[in-house]
């Protein structure tokens, strides 16, 4: 009795095929065939509760012999024998070794976290060696196709923040059978720096003019720094600024990775009327917003 393969990696949840084949003397006839997984009692495996409808046995005029197991589960990590009986009582066989079969699932091995500019590799990790896979990487579910992959690794070279995401793994076949997603998270410095303006109060009081600060950051902004036109020191901090002069006025928007600052944005203050002029999204292709508030004296 020759198996085709003595050790066999499976995906849990897949079908697995082990074949092989077998002589026996002439003058003998073949009367029962069957895989077991007990060397005690050798019982018939597609009797066994356990396997109920997931195997089938098969035999041909050649004298080959396969068994299919679907729906491959953990607790089949078991020794597989493939057993011979003829119509002389004393002339059966078990063929050893058997086929040992291994199960796996996939899992994803990476950093958790990563900078900016750096590199990062992904490996879709198993606890045996499968059979010539391909394996395929998704991204937020959706499958990569402009990264490279080599082999069981996932390579990105000069991390960016939209590399940032839920990452997965499959083996082609059983693209159903996808490993548990694994967040990569991406440091990186502000960006998108802007600056909006509101006014308060009413014309008996007077209005006040606010500032706000925002960005987009990994990990949020640590500090918010306020600067105005042709001044190199900063005339305020935190992330809203009430200005008292007119002028033109831009925040710094500063973590552990970084910093970047917004355009500049006029405020004219005269007499009893402010007149503001703010910059809506980020960078001079923004569209402009001409606010004019005029209050008067009783």
């Amino acid at each position: 009795m020759k198996y085709n393969q003595q050790e066999i990696c499976a995906l849990k949840g897949s079908t697995v095929f082990m074949n092989g084949t077998y002589t026996h003397p002439e003058g003998l006839t073949v009367t029962e065939t069957f895989w077991t997984i007990d060397l005690d009692n050798i019982p018939d495996l597609s009797k066994d509760p356990d396997y109920s409808g997931r195997v089938e046995c098969l035999t041909d005029q050649q004298k080959h012999f396969s068994l299919k197991l679907s729906d491959v589960m953990k607790k089949d990590e078991h020794q597989y024998y493939f057993r011979i009986r003829t119509n002389v009582d004393k002339e059966r066989w078990l063929g050893k070794p058997g086929v040992q079969l291994r199960v796996t699932e996939l899992h994803v091995q990476s950093p958790s976290e990563v900078t900016e500019g750096q590199t990062a590799d992904l490996t879709c990790k198993t606890t045996c060696r499968l059979t010539d896979p391909t394996f395929i990487w998704y991204k937020n579910g959706h499958p990569l196709t402009t990264k490279t992959i080599k082999n069981n690794q996932l390579h990105l070279q000069t991390v960016s923040s939209e590399d940032a995401g839920s990452y997965s793994c499959a083996v082609r076949g059983y693209q159903h059978l996808h490993s548990t997603a694994h967040n990569l998270r991406v440091r990186y410095p502000p960006k998108n720096v802007s600056v909006s303006i509101s006014s308060s109060g009413d014309a008996l009081v007077g209005f006040s003019v606010t500032l706000t600060c925002s960005s987009d950051a990994n990990p949020p902004v640590k500090n918010y720094t306020w600067f105005k036109e042709r001044e190199t020191s900063a005339v305020g901090s935190g992330h809203s600024y009430s200005p008292l002069q007119s002028g033109s006025y831009c925040c710094e928007a500063q973590n552990q990775h970084g910093y970047q600052r917004s355009d500049l944005v006029p405020v004219v203050l005269h007499g009893y009327s402010v007149i503001l002029y703010g910059v809506a999204g980020v960078g001079l292709c923004g569209v402009a917003v001409f606010l004019t508030v005029f209050f008067w004296m009783r």
